[in-house]
């Protein structure tokens, strides 16, 4: 339902008829919308979440970085601002026996194994992380699941009234999307009474609205690498200094292996902030004597992450450790508990497999160089431990999207070893229609800048697949098909506009949203998805024929990755469950 709708509705339920001299604007309809929203006890969980939406433009709130941009330590005193409007202090988050994590690869992995292994204790828990894939709630867990809907519900309104109510002229009287739901997690965490809470950071580590957590029972650092650099920094130092910026005085940290530069800036960040730092050693050394330990977390690089967690989880246990500046944590006897733990750890959307018949689908949310790399020795292994067919008829696709500032040229190079028979290239939006779910509406990102991406994707792959010829004894030699057709962009239909004037036998086809290319790619034999319309009909000889060798194929093997938002999306509509 449109904002001005449904502020038309809510206010007339509240016996308010308001005759508007003109068209309602977005701001005027946002402000009586959520005026009317905040006194309706019928306000929906879906109410909430169109609510939360707006906060992803809001004016105020931009007008408000622009002036922080110089001084990012504004931003922390600014979260400070919104934290006590809301109704806590500082002080009340000493309460919740925080494990604080950050990094830049597996940070996620890392809580997720964490909470699992501290869950097997018996122990209520609380989770809080992001990108949510398929429904917001999936940021704020309780006990390993997402919070109800009545639960979001409650919450969403009891902390956005209180910061309407006590909004400022002067400031921002909303905090932007991701402040809103870490003071809202807070809220969540300590009402609810839960015995600990694993907290991922956003971005960074120093200036993250997370870091006015001021009294953490233990900090990790996961794998360091390089993203988002507009905002941390271009280099490894750069980084590492914005992530060492959560340690704490007298708070134990720990680490894993890292190149020495970055090493060295976090513990001159330990010394600065007379924080003891701990160096994790290998999950080898857990094992020794003992059977191969199972992850839940496929991938060979799960393991740094899994040693990660041990440590951030016995410290939580046992709170005393004696340590030098940059100490090797000893490597120690694990409980059942622990182990029970690393192998029911589950953390959708990281190298993740779905067996649906014929296709299977490999989702893995990689989006720096070195997470990718991992990826693509995680694929390879995972789809050659899988039975072959008996004709040997498998096709491989690549499914791929790429946000932000991020080197796709890079990423893409990375990707073309896994010898794919088509690439696919589509945005993050499960549906062309905007009336697709809410949870995963993005208003910061149009659908034109989004095709205009993927084009540049296809034509970046092409290119070096062109390169590849020659080079490579798997590629085979262009493959000549006549007839180009290069028709205008179309919302509805596929979108594949060749480069170059001799497709390869490895094509690259662009499609307007991933409702339309998974269904393309299942050719009906996932039963989660339907059919390909016959109305969207191919317009080029190469999306036909791979149409054609995809329904005959033994065996169809799809790797998803590129972006978290593309695999939440994937999942959405590969696993329905999940919407529900």
């Amino acid at each position: 339902m449109p904002w001005t709708k449904l502020a038309w509705r809510c206010l007339s339920s509240l016996g308010l008829v308001i005759a508007p001299t003109g068209p309602w604007d977005c701001g005027t309809a946002t402000r009586l919308l959520s005026w009317a929203l905040s006194r309706l006890p019928w306000a929906s969980f879906q109410d909430a979440i169109r609510m939360l939406n707006t906060l992803q433009t809001n004016a105020s709130y931009l007008e408000q970085v622009k002036r922080e941009r110089g001084d990012p330590q504004a931003q922390l005193e600014a979260m400070q601002g919104f934290l006590e409007r809301s109704g806590l202090k500082v002080e009340d988050l000493d309460r919740l026996n925080i494990i604080h994590v950050t990094g830049t690869k597996g940070k996620g992995s890392a809580c997720a194994f964490t909470e699992c292994i501290l869950r097997s204790y018996g122990l209520k828990t609380g989770f809080y992380s992001s990108p949510h894939l398929v429904q917001v709630r999936e940021r704020i867990r309780i006990n390993g699941q997402p919070i109800s809907k009545d639960l979001f519900n409650k919450y969403f309104w009891l902390v956005y009234n209180r910061l309407e109510e006590t909004k400022d002229p002067e400031h921002a009287s909303m905090p932007a999307y991701f402040r809103f739901l870490t003071i809202m997690a807070f809220h969540v965490f300590l009402q609810e009474k839960v015995d600990l809470a694993v907290v991922e950071v956003g971005i960074g580590g120093t200036y993250d609205c997370t870091n006015i957590i001021r009294a953490p029972v233990v900090c990790g650092v996961s794998s360091l690498g390089i993203d988002h650099t507009s905002i941390l920094g271009d280099t490894m130092e750069k980084i590492a200094w914005q992530k060492g910026g959560i340690f704490k005085p007298g708070v134990p940290a720990f680490t894993v292996a890292q190149p020495e530069r970055p090493l060295e800036v976090l513990r001159e960040r330990a010394r600065e902030r007379k924080c003891p730092l701990y160096l994790c050693p290998e999950l080898d050394e857990f094992e020794e004597g003992c059977q191969a330990l199972e992850l839940g977390l496929a991938g060979a690089h799960q393991r740094s992450n899994a040693a990660l967690a041990l440590q951030l989880a016995r410290t939580w246990l046992h709170t005393e450790l004696l340590g030098r500046p940059v100490p090797l944590a000893p490597a120690f006897r694990l409980t059942d508990a622990m182990i029970q733990g690393l192998r029911d750890t589950e953390w959708l959307g990281r190298t993740q497999v779905l067996s649906h018949g014929p296709v299977t689908w490999y989702l893995d949310g990689a989006h720096t160089t070195s997470s990718i790399q991992a990826c693509v020795r995680w694929f390879r292994q995972a789809a050659l431990n899988q039975e072959k067919p008996h004709d040997g008829s498998e096709v491989r696709v690549l499914l791929f999207n790429a946000t932000g500032d991020r080197d796709t040229a890079a990423l893409l190079k990375l990707l073309v070893p896994c010898h794919f028979d088509y690439a696919v290239f589509c945005p993050n939006f499960t549906e062309v229609s905007v009336a697709s779910n809410a949870d995963q509406q993005n208003f910061n990102v149009t659908l034109e800048n989004a095709l205009t991406r993927c084009l540049e994707n296809q034509r970046t792959w092409t290119r070096l697949l062109e390169e590849k010829v020659g080079q490579d004894p798997w590629l085979p030699s262009p493959l000549r098909v006549g007839g180009l057709l290069q028709p205008a962009p179309t919302r509805g239909s596929l979108l594949l506009v060749p480069p170059a004037p001799r497709p390869l036998n490895s094509p690259a086809l662009v499609f307007p949203c991933l409702a339309q290319a998974l269904r393309w790619v299942a050719q009906g034999r996932d039963p989660h998805l339907a059919a390909p319309a016959a109305s969207g009909a191919h317009p080029h000889p190469a999306a036909s024929s791979g149409a054609v060798l995809l329904r005959e194929a033994a065996a169809v093997r799809v790797l998803v990755t590129g972006s978290l938002h593309l695999v939440g999306g994937a999942l959405r509509l590969l696993v329905p469950a999940l919407s529900q």
